[in-house]
């Protein structure tokens, strides 16, 4: 496998067999499971022969991949009764942002996340998953609904950052963004955050701080994308692999420097290959962290996501 060679090349063989799956599910014939069952080792051996030469590109390509569940699909796919709220009652609603308070295991919580879009015509409606001002103050009513009525929040991160237009800058995008972190870190309430695909420089921290922060397997968290450290340092694309790799995105290189708490495991081939198996992961992740905050006094909730993100960054030399 040239290290070159992009991860929707590498997946093909994965992708026809899933058609295949699909297929037969659809069709629903009696002797269905017996043909699929073959069908899902091939996937799982076509896989192991791929995951260990995964290069941090890789990686990125599978985060961004089209076919990757949402912010929407995990909504629907955990949670009941969703209401939406929009606006953030200064300016307008940011369609990028999707918030509201919905059922999660027979109890009320504040559930957002950034919303990317499936059409041409959605991605443009959304900003391709790019906040402006609007979008984190309207995340900020959310936090502060969440905090008065003793709901705890979940934040579902996926974006390549936040819009950088003149437009946001002129509304305080920069300053947005800093309430935001100001106001999170002090929140009475449990907050669980999960980067479920992109999570894209200061547009995933304005609303990643959280006494839990997960991330999936093959997602990715990092202060800026690889093409835009290549252009900023070597200024020259052709480094987007060495800045990849230098910007330690990957999920297991993010657990051992303490920026997330848990990497959650996706199926064979990408959370996008079996959203159903990502999805129950997922619940079972996000339902033990919320189960370990709940009952725990405010005054500890903040003063241990104070300490849990002074420490970043923090190392001694000898």
């Amino acid at each position: 496998m040239s290290k070159n060679e992009d991860f929707y090349s590498l997946e093909k063989p994965i992708v026809a067999l899933k058609d295949e799956i699909d297929e037969l599910e659809a069709v629903g014939e009696p002797g269905a499971p017996e043909r699929i069952a073959p069908l899902r080792l091939a996937i799982e051996k076509e896989w192991a022969q791929i995951q260990p030469r995964l290069t941090a590109v890789h990686v990125v390509q599978i985060a961004r991949h089209p076919k990757r569940p949402y912010t929407l699909d995990y909504i629907k796919a955990l949670m009941t009764d969703f209401l939406e709220m929009h606006g953030d009652r200064r300016f307008a609603d940011d369609p990028a942002l999707v918030a509201g308070l919905a059922f999660y295991k027979g109890r009320t919580v504040a559930v957002l996340g950034q919303q990317k879009g499936r059409t041409t015509r959605e991605r443009l409606d959304r900003n391709f998953g790019q906040m402006n001002p609007e979008g984190y103050r309207k995340a900020l009513r959310v936090f502060k609904t969440a905090e008065k009525f003793g709901f705890p929040v979940v934040c579902l991160i996926d974006t390549q950052g936040a819009y950088p237009g003149i437009g946001a800058e002129e509304r305080g995008q920069a300053e947005a963004i800093a309430h935001n972190l100001k106001v999170m870190a002090g929140l009475r309430v449990p907050i669980v955050c999960v980067v479920i695909g992109e999570g894209g420089s200061g547009g995933a921290l304005g609303i990643g701080v959280g006494d839990q922060v997960m991330i999936l397997e093959h997602s990715f968290y990092s202060v800026i994308s690889p093409e835009g450290c290549a252009a900023i340092l070597w200024k020259d694309q052709s480094a987007v692999q060495q800045a990849a790799e230098n910007l330690r995105l990957r999920s297991q290189d993010l657990l051992r420097l303490g920026v997330v708490d848990t990497v959650i495991p996706e199926p064979p081939g990408g959370a996008h290959i079996d959203p159903a198996a990502t999805f129950k992961t997922v619940d079972k992740h996000l339902q033990h962290a919320l189960k370990k905050l709940e009952g725990k006094p405010a005054e500890a909730l903040v003063a241990e996501r104070y300490e849990k993100f002074r420490k970043m960054g923090v190392f001694v030399t000898s």
